[in-house]
Formats: C-alpha cells, sequence, structure tokens
C-alpha cells in the first residue's frame, strides 16, 4: 500500500511539473509573439534580438526566482529572531540582488542598442508591462472562474 501511494504522489508531482513546463513554454510563446509584434521587428532584427533578450529573461527570472525569492523566504521564515547582523547580511544580499537586477537591464539596453533603434528599446519595457499585465488579468480571472490551466 506504501508502494502504491508513493508511486501514485510522484506521478501525480510529476505530471504537476510537466504542466508547469508546459504553461511556462506556453507563456514564452504568448511573450515572443506579443513583443515581436508590438515591437514591429523585422525577421532581421528579431533574429538578433531574440538571443539577447532570451539571456537576459533567464538571467533576471534567476535573480527574481531564486536570489530574491529565497531571501524574502529566510525573511519571512525568521523575521522574529532575526539579529541586525543576520538583517544586514540580507540587507545586502538583497541589495545586490537588485543591482544584478538593475545591471543586466542596462546591459540589455547596450545590446539592444546595436540592432534595434533607440524608439523600440523604450517601447520594450512597455510591451513587458502590457503583457505581465495582461498575463495577470487572465490568471485572476481563471482563478475567479475556478479554472488552474
Amino acid at each position: 500500500m506504501k508502494t502504491y501511494i508513493s508511486t501514485l504522489f510522484v506521478l501525480l508531482f510529476t505530471i504537476s511539473v510537466f504542466a508547469q513546463h508546459k504553461d511556462r513554454e506556453r507563456i514564452q510563446a504568448l511573450k515572443v509573439s506579443f513583443i515581436t509584434e508590438k515591437l514591429d521587428l523585422t525577421a532581421k532584427e528579431a533574429q538578433a534580438f531574440w538571443p539577447i533578450y532570451n539571456a537576459y529573461d533567464e538571467k533576471s527570472r534567476k535573480c527574481k526566482y531564486e536570489d530574491m525569492r529565497g531571501i524574502r523566504k529566510e525573511i519571512k521564515d525568521n523575521a522574529a529572531t532575526l539579529t541586525d547582523a543576520k538583517a544586514e547580511e540580507l540587507l545586502e544580499k538583497f541589495v545586490q540582488a537588485e543591482n544584478t537586477l538593475h545591471q543586466e537591464r542596462v546591459n540589455l539596453i547596450v545590446n539592444l542598442k546595436k540592432i534595434i533603434s533607440p524608439k523600440k528599446i523604450i517601447l520594450l519595457k512597455a510591451t513587458e508591462d502590457d503583457f505581465n499585465r495582461k498575463l495577470f488579468d487572465e490568471y485572476k480571472k481563471r482563478k475567479r472562474e475556478g479554472k488552474t490551466e
């Protein structure tokens, strides 16, 4: 019986992880399409743009969801017992993560200036914000409707 339950748990966990991966891929495909359309990238621009943007996106995602999430979790879990020394250490880690995010954005802009116009670079930020807002609105809508696809 334990083996059956363990196997079932592993199967459900694997399906959940796979579904999350598929959702992430689907969202990424929508993002690529949305940004390409809104920036009106030519085929040549898109060919040069996406490797640069994807590298930036991966680095910033790692910083946001691995580094900063760990810092926030540690603060949340230990808020009541946090010493000043530990708080200083966490604050330093947080500032370092923020600086890393900022530097990655600066590097993105420098690299994109070589392939697309400054106007399209400015439009990129607004387009990213618009995409994230639409994604969040869709998430809230599905949650209200009871769908978690």
